[in-house]
């Protein structure tokens, strides 16, 4: 998933949403002048800035700062929860986009703002967003940032993995396939995105693997289907970057899933 061709709109609406969208559907590029979370009480979200593509199962919550194009895609049948954050209460969270591992406390005050038709403005509700404000000033930053590329060249590379992240190309494969030679690619790649092409290509798998995850497929089926030559190696990739095993991964994002079932 890469950046839009189109201009961004600017969205000046910044009441809180809930609703679904269906697989695969697309939020097209935009920004506002207020700060907004971004979390999927099922399924699961990518954003895509200029500054790279994150994914957030049910078990993360996506910020986004004014200001920021973004754009999105759902995976899965995604309920999504948007909460506009005012531009003087978004300078305590950080300048650049971000993912957070959603505490349960986090996320059932969030959950509860958004769905119990509070009114923006009652004491309660300040409540609300402030135990919201507070738990992501302490949460953990998922580091699993996806950069992107602005160079036409890669960005031709970059965009038939995405369509295709367990696809076996090599380097100089998808070169021939894209009008580049495999050293003026492998340069990019460092100058640009400051990592090789393999660690790339790993990371985007680990971000789908991610949403794999979430929907509740198994470890091994994840990594057949992304692309790893067996289960081992997709463990060790998933583990150093994510920093726990897919198996207990999926357990936690499987959690959350559930225990939001009951909000409407």
């Amino acid at each position: 998933m890469t950046e839009a061709a189109s201009e961004p709109v600017f969205w000046t609406d910044d009441s809180a949403f809930c609703g679904p969208l269906a697989h695969g559907e697309d939020v097209a590029a935009h920004f506002h002048d207020f700060g907004q979370l971004r979390y999927a009480a099922s399924g699961a979200l990518v954003t895509v800035t200029k500054a790279g593509t994150w994914a957030a199962p049910a078990n993360r919550i996506t910020w986004v700062p004014p200001f920021h194009v973004h754009r999105s895609r759902s995976y899965g049948e995604t309920d999504v929860r948007l909460l506009g954050v005012p531009a003087e209460l978004a300078e305590r969270l950080p300048a650049e986009p971000s993912v957070f591992v959603a505490s349960p406390l986090m996320r059932e005050a969030y959950l509860a703002l958004l769905c119990e038709n509070e009114p923006a403005d009652s004491p309660r509700a300040r409540l609300l967003l402030e135990v919201v404000l507070a738990e992501l000033v302490r949460a953990r930053r998922e580091p699993l940032r996806l950069p992107e590329p602005s160079d036409a060249r890669l960005k031709a590379v970059t965009d038939l993995l995405h369509a295709d992240p367990a696809s076996p190309a090599t380097l100089a494969e998808l070169g021939h396939r894209t009008g580049s030679s495999e050293r003026t690619l492998s340069r990019l790649f460092g100058s640009e995105l400051s990592m090789s092409f393999h660690q790339w290509r790993t990371l985007l798998r680990v971000q789908r693997a991610l949403l794999e995850l979430g929907e509740g497929t198994s470890v091994t089926d994840t990594a057949i289907r992304l692309g790893w030559a067996n289960p081992s190696s997709f463990i060790e990739a998933f583990t150093d970057l994510v920093g726990q095993t897919p198996g207990r991964y999926r357990a936690a994002a499987r959690a959350a899933g559930t225990s939001v079932a009951g909000y409407p």
